[in-house]
């Protein structure tokens, strides 16, 4: 028997919500720093250690205590006891040594060393965790960690950080015509926002195949891709309600109506219709934000401008827009029915509302950013 879409849509605010009901961001891990790029930072080091990490010499050396330079010169070159210790830039600085003196105030003469020069304590020298010093953590927690972030903390001589990652598994189940872009573009799409992806794909479109794939991994959240819809071969909604609950199948969501949500075990699950403008629409409006509230990830960019034309809206659906930056100004490109070139050509995008008609030309509106540098 084919799987039907119910008499009534479910409005979007409506399945978001019974979708993450229960649902809190994932625990932390402790991964090394050359592993971090990608993640959603917590903290950037436990402070615990902050205060254990040495000081580290910024140019090449002798390393010793400032106190023992007070009334040096090259006139009264004052004799050590103990030779001071040459570093490297980059080094860790020696235990009971403040500062660093460049390697022209220091003479040697024989086995004897005299320091021809005096410093202050913290000469040549870059005291690590010093901008923490309160307890506070180097990368903003909620910040995907980028290569910039990932020098800094190395610099500051981190050599592990605390992020977030969810687990993502992602199953394809597969399109009679062999096509996977749609899977694919999800995969790309939630390593973009810091998961682990696991990428599935099912032997058959029937129940029994997805239902096997559903049960396979252990994850934060599950993406089914494709089979949502009414034809024939599709099984995706009856495999989730085998597996667990189905939330609400058919919604309000123009591209996107066959789209679904359920949970598995608590999990969230949610049930992507193949089409490459409803794989779009789901992944901006559902799977996007369910990685954020499960990464702890912070709020995604917004950009206010005014309308260069009116966008017309159907009551009853939320429409997704793709817009393009026009000078100051967003020019829609395409409303509910997202075309490839209108995808290919958009800069951002906004949904309007179900209770609302649209916005006259002229008016400002807050569109999230789908490219950099806007």
């Amino acid at each position: 028997m084919t799987q039907r879409l119910p008499n009534e849509l479910t409005p979007l605010d409506v399945a978001f919500r019974r979708l993450l009901e229960n649902i809190s961001a994932v625990n932390p891990l402790e991964v090394p720093i050359a592993d971090s790029i990608g993640g959603i930072s917590v903290l950037s080091q436990p402070s615990r250690e902050i205060d254990s990490l040495k000081s580290i010499a910024v140019v090449d050396g002798w390393a010793t205590c400032a106190g023992d330079t007070v009334g040096a010169s090259a006139y009264a070159p004052l004799p050590q006891a103990l030779p001071p210790i040459w570093v490297e830039a980059g080094d860790r600085l020696p235990d009971r040594c403040d500062c660093i003196l460049d390697a022209s105030m220091v003479e040697q003469s024989a086995d004897k060393f005299y320091i021809i020069a005096e410093v202050n304590p913290g000469h040549g020298i870059r005291k690590v965790g010093g901008d923490n010093a309160s307890g506070g953590s180097l990368i903003e927690a909620g910040r995907q960690i980028s290569a910039f972030d990932r020098l800094a903390a190395s610099a500051a001589g981190f050599e592990r950080i605390l992020i977030r990652r969810p687990r993502v598994a992602v199953v394809d189940i597969p399109s009679n015509d062999g096509n996977t872009a749609s899977s694919q573009f999800i995969e790309d799409f939630a390593k973009d926002l810091g998961a682990h992806v696991i990428a599935l794909r099912t032997a058959g479109r029937d129940v029994s195949h997805i239902e096997a794939a559903m049960d396979s991994e252990v994850y934060d959240l599950l993406v089914t891709v494709g089979g949502t819809g009414v034809g024939r071969t599709d099984a995706t909604i009856d495999a989730l309600a085998k597996c667990g609950d189905v939330l609400a199948h058919g919604l309000a969501l123009s591209p996107g109506r066959t789209a679904a949500v359920g949970k598995i075990k608590g999990v969230p699950v949610i049930a992507v219709p193949g089409a490459a403008d409803q794989t779009l629409a789901v992944c901006l409006t559902l799977i996007q934000p369910t990685l954020d509230l499960l990464s702890a990830r912070s709020a995604q960019r917004e950009i206010a401008r005014p309308l260069a034309r009116k966008i017309a809206s159907a009551i009853g659906v939320t429409e997704i827009v793709l817009m393009k930056k026009s000078n100051d100004a967003w020019m829609p490109l395409a409303t509910g029915e997202l075309s490839p070139a209108a995808i290919a050509r958009a800069d951002a995008w906004l949904a309007v509302p179900g209770d609302s008609e649209g916005y006259a030309a002229g008016a400002m509106v807050n569109a999230y950013c789908l490219r950099g540098g806007m």
